[in-house]
């Protein structure tokens, strides 16, 4: 039975990760990706049609505008009479109620003509209809000034004048003579309360009716015969064409099954953003690697993937917005600052293709977004100052601008087409990706990146910490400055990162400030060791490791410069003082841990290069001679040693790199010390001839 090696193993697990990445991607993608069919034609109102001739290929209506749909539909509401009905229990009891106002008051000689009146003029206003004040104030304003009066089954048109208000009926009952005369009387029986609203809104029959007329609205208003010529190469697309065009378009979705055909349309954006996903992972699989050994380098990676196509998805499918707004180059440029060149390009092309998926018009999106991008990248080549995300931002909005104005004049005879507002988008995006500035901070301290620009400031020797380090302890500032210059030049001639192994070494003996006198090179006379053991003087030395980690700490610096301070040793030994010891205790067994360094070992190539700097460069200050022969031997005996002690075993430094080192480091200290070439002696006799 085969079993699996611990490579087999290896790559199976690496395998189901990268696959179960790019699974949940394509889910989460997808899901926000438009559902329904986007339109197959490509045209702008008052341009010329730049594709063939189309002919209508079976009959079809042509729809009306969702405007002018709308627009009926508003005219309907807008001239809708309302339906009321009376109720005749308000009369019967509001004149009840003033029969029994009758009995209860004194009323004069002329009682049972003025009851008459009253109870007839009540009546009367009541069968013509009453609503409140403000119903009737609100229906006067309205375009008919109409009601409907519904009365058993039928329902008759009815001027808003010729029903009353509760204070129109009051007035109108002066109307009447007796009444007027007896205006005193009127008063006293306050016949103002026996006038109540008996219209009464007719809910159900309003709502019915008023969705039966919005249903009868037409959508259609002509008809296209098969064969009929629609429109052709460089006729100008009018309105109405416009409106034929998208009634074909309607009418062949329904023929092809249906109008929300889902389940068709997710299966390929599904598959195109598996290929898309697929082969962005293999990239980084084959060329970066050693992203996904770091999990908040592929975090951020899959992240900016996700935000852009997730927003445009949005934006297309509740019509927010103009697409063009967003600013797509701050992925690439992200992505170049942390990373690299190649992986920024690469994943920039990846996301503007899935957000092409969600748009109706692709080819112009992909060439302006394309060409922005790959101005981004190229711009940040070398990202030394903040000041050039400005400067790049300039860039890839100018070369946007340009890009559209040149597909505007392909399909434009007009040299200067720039009344489109897309250009506005451009420029507004433009100031967007100007928050790469800020976001670029959040992003380091979020994902624990260190941009160029932020290591190009802390190598600043004015900065507060190498300020304190030049003034407390100089010889180390001195030695600090050596190491990152001979770190830096090995680094460049490997393709390792030179900033970083320079500011790293700038920073890696910053614990010496707490005892700078134990160093030598910021001794000035007597050794404060003489008067310590061996142990004791290990102790302090090793300390400057613990001391660098607070002084870092509290100035809270990144985690890159940190890893420098605890690898520029490694695990090694304080040698001096351990054979010293040794030599004095040969019997004794001896515990390495009290002289060694914490550690850990380099991991990096650049924490390799910046120990090999560190220990060559301290060392070259005890030859007694600098020549090239004493020189080289040193470079080796101690670099050798290194390898030796098994100090590289866990980064991915190559022989040939260690190589490059030695002979950089070689030719860098003979410049450094002036080393000339050894002329020879001249012989007794040679000079006893010469005479």
């Amino acid at each position: 039975m085969h079993t699996l090696t611990y490579k087999d193993e290896n790559f199976l697990k690496h395998f189901f990760i990268r696959t179960a990445i790019v699974l949940v991607m394509v889910a989460i993608i997808v899901s926000f990706l438009p559902k329904h069919e986007s339109e197959h034609y490509r045209y702008v109102e008052g341009k010329p049609w730049t594709e063939g001739t189309v002919i209508a290929k079976f009959q079809f209506p042509v729809y009306k505008s969702e405007e002018a749909i709308d627009a009926e539909r508003d005219s309907i509401v807008e001239h809708f009479q309302p339906y009321y009905r009376l109720d005749p229990n308000v009369e019967k009891t509001a004149l009840d109620e003033l029969a029994a106002r009758f009995i209860n008051e004194d009323i004069s000689a002329h009682a049972d003509n003025f009851k008459y009146t009253t109870i007839q003029e009540l009546h009367r206003i009541y069968q013509a209809g009453v609503m409140s004040q403000a119903e009737y104030a609100r229906l006067m304003n309205d375009t008919s000034n109409v009601i409907r009066l519904v009365s058993g089954k039928e329902a008759v048109s009815l001027p808003v004048k010729n029903v009353y208000s509760t204070k129109t009926a009051y007035e109108h009952l002066f109307e009447n003579t007796l009444l007027a005369e007896q205006r005193t009387l009127v008063q006293q029986l306050n016949l103002n309360d026996f006038i109540r609203p008996n219209l009464v809104f007719d809910r159900d029959k309003n709502e019915s009716e008023r969705e039966e007329q919005l249903q009868s609205i037409i959508e259609t208003d002509d008809m296209v015969m098969a064969g009929q010529k629609i429109i052709g190469e460089g006729d100008i697309v009018t309105p109405y064409t416009a409106r034929v065009l998208a009634s074909l378009e309607k009418e062949q979705m329904k023929r092809n099954g249906g109008e929300d055909n889902v389940t068709h349309r997710l299966v390929g954006n599904a598959l195109l953003v598996l290929i898309l996903m697929t082969l962005f992972t293999v990239y980084l699989s084959l060329f970066r690697n050693d992203y996904f050994s770091r999990p908040r380098t592929i975090l951020m990676l899959y992240l900016l993937l996700l935000i852009f196509p997730i927003m445009v998805s949005m934006m297309s499918s509740y019509a927010f917005l103009s697409v063009y707004i967003l600013p797509y180059a701050m992925l690439p440029i992200f992505i170049r600052i942390f990373m690299d060149s190649r992986t920024a390009s690469m994943a920039h092309f990846t996301m503007i293709l899935l957000c092409a998926l969600a748009l109706k018009y692709q080819y112009e999106f992909i060439f302006i977004q394309l060409v922005a991008g790959q101005t981004a990248v190229f711009s940040l080549r070398e990202l030394s100052k903040r000041s050039q995300l400005f400067k790049a931002s300039i860039l890839v909005t100018l070369s946007a601008v340009i890009s559209f104005y040149g597909l505007q004049v392909i399909q434009d005879s007009d040299f200067f087409p720039l009344e489109s507002s897309i250009y506005i988008h451009i420029l507004f995006s433009g100031l967007i990706l100007l928050l790469a500035y800020p976001l670029m901070y959040v992003i380091e301290k979020i994902f624990g990146f260190t941009s160029s620009v932020t290591l190009f400031e802390l190598s600043d020797t004015n900065k507060d910490l190498l300020r304190q380090l030049s003034e407390v302890a100089p010889g180390t500032f001195q030695h600090s400055i050596m190491v990152g210059n001979l770190a830096s030049a090995i680094a460049n001639q490997i393709g390792a990162k030179g900033l970083l192994v320079r500011t790293g070494a700038l920073y890696h003996d910053i614990g010496k400030m707490t005892d700078p006198v134990y160093f030598t090179e910021n001794q000035m006379g007597a050794n404060p060791h003489e008067g310590l053991t061996e142990k004791e003087s290990a102790r302090i030395i090793l300390n400057h490791v613990y001391e660098g980690i607070k002084l870092a700490e509290k100035h809270d610096l990144p985690r890159v410069i940190k890893d420098f301070i605890l690898t520029h040793h490694g695990t090694g030994l304080t040698k001096y003082f351990y054979i010293q010891y040794k030599n004095k205790h040969p019997e004794e067994p001896i515990d390495e841990r009290d002289f060694a360094y914490p550690g850990p070992n380099p991991f990096t190539r650049e924490q390799a290069v910046l120990m090999m700097a560190d220990s060559v460069e301290a060392a070259s200050r005890t030859i007694g001679e600098y020549t090239e022969e004493n020189i080289s031997n040193l470079v080796n005996k101690i670099i050798d040693g290194q390898v030796a002690d098994g100090l590289f075993k866990e980064c991915p430094i190559t022989f040939r790199d260690i190589a490059v080192a030695k002979s950089v480091l070689i030719e860098r200290l003979k410049s450094i010390y002036h080393t000339r070439i050894r002329y020879p002696e001249l012989k007794k006799n040679e000079e006893t001839t010469e005479a």
